[in-house]
């Protein structure tokens, strides 16, 4: 148990600065895309913060598995280059009971991984969209005071004072199967109600203009609406309906794959932790980090390559000739040796 505790505790030491540092870089990328948006709406810190959160599940996937796979292989490669490997063999710890000790959290971080990948990360990014969509929204109603030309959905509105999203002397007018409409409003206010724009009038008049007839109507309040259209081709409900609608449909299915191939990759890549960490220091340089970043590199290469050309079948293929050749290399390099 004290030597299980102690691999655990270097296994932290190493996992923090590693994971920390690549969530950071990660987070400023996505900042530098959150805050490419603002050319075309305008938000303020609390929304930034909010479009921030929505997109913390996808830069945990993206670091996560990158970050523990090196961290185990560099846990490893530090107890052999300070002799302590030698020593914990000596106990009868050979490496795959190393292994062992590893093999449950490595299991637990995989399906956690596939939890944020396959339930939060769709859901995220609906949300993420739909808040995109409203905002653009309000930014195309711009409407200027004192400025003729401006739109409100099929109406044309004139402004003659604009305080934030309150306005005073409202005027709109629209011809539809030959009949003019005319509104007139001493006050207005503009709110946005989960994707529609409501434009609410206070106080005003309304004129239903036809050839030979002229009907008005005085109001006290009066509600104008400008739906959102949504770009979303489904209506996020359950993170399972999400994928039974697009994989029976045909698509994400590249999506779908690569997330689960990547959530897996940690557990995957066992034996080449044992493979790349264990080395002789009197004879051998410690080449760990050069490695598993190779290893990396090779399987996110794969991975994208087979879910792009065999889609589903992707996840019968790569996994078991990914294990099969970690195998290999742990034989020849680790197994005939400790």
């Amino acid at each position: 148990m004290k030597i299980k505790s102690y691999l655990y505790s270097q296994l932290s030491i190493s996992f923090l600065p590693i994971f920390l540092g690549l969530y950071f870089i990660t987070s400023i990328i996505f900042l530098v895309k959150i805050a490419s948006l603002t050319s075309v709406i305008t938000i303020d810190v609390f929304e930034l913060l909010k479009m921030y959160a929505y997109t913390m599940p996808k830069i945990i996937f993206f670091t996560m598995p990158i970050s523990f796979f090196i961290s185990l292989v560099i846990t490893l490669a530090k107890l052999s280059s300070e002799y302590e490997l030698i020593v914990i063999t000596s106990f009868g710890f050979n490496p795959i009971k190393i292994l062992k000790i590893f093999f449950l959290p490595t299991l637990f971080l995989s399906i956690s991984l596939m939890i944020i990948s396959v339930g939060l990360i769709p859901k995220t990014k609906y949300l993420m969209d739909t808040f995109v969509q409203k905002k653009q929204k309000e930014a195309n109603f711009n409407i200027k005071a004192s400025e003729f030309g401006q739109k409100f959905g099929d109406w044309l509105i004139y402004i003659d004072e604009k305080n934030g999203k309150k306005y005073k002397n409202v005027k709109l007018f629209k011809t539809e199967n030959n009949l003019d409409q005319f509104i007139v409003s001493n006050r207005a206010v503009l709110k946005n109600d989960n994707g529609d724009l409501n434009f609410i009038l206070i106080d005003g008049k309304t004129f239903y203009i036809e050839n030979k007839e002229l009907n008005q109507i005085d109001y006290k309040t009066m509600v104008i609406n400008d739906s959102i259209a949504s770009k979303n081709e489904y209506h996020f409900t359950t993170s399972y309906d999400y994928w039974k609608y697009y994989l029976t449909q045909g698509k994400n299915i590249d999506d779908f794959t690569f997330y689960i191939l990547t959530s897996i990759f940690p557990f995957i890549s066992l034996f080449l932790v044992v493979a790349f960490g264990y080395y002789n220091p009197r004879y051998e340089k410690n080449r760990a980090i050069g490695l598993s970043l190779i290893a990396v590199v090779i399987y996110y290469v794969i991975i994208k390559y087979l879910t792009k050309n065999v889609e589903l079948y992707s996840l019968f293929i790569a996994p078991p000739i990914w294990i099969l050749a970690t195998y290999y290399l742990y034989s020849k390099l680790t197994k005939k040796l400790y």
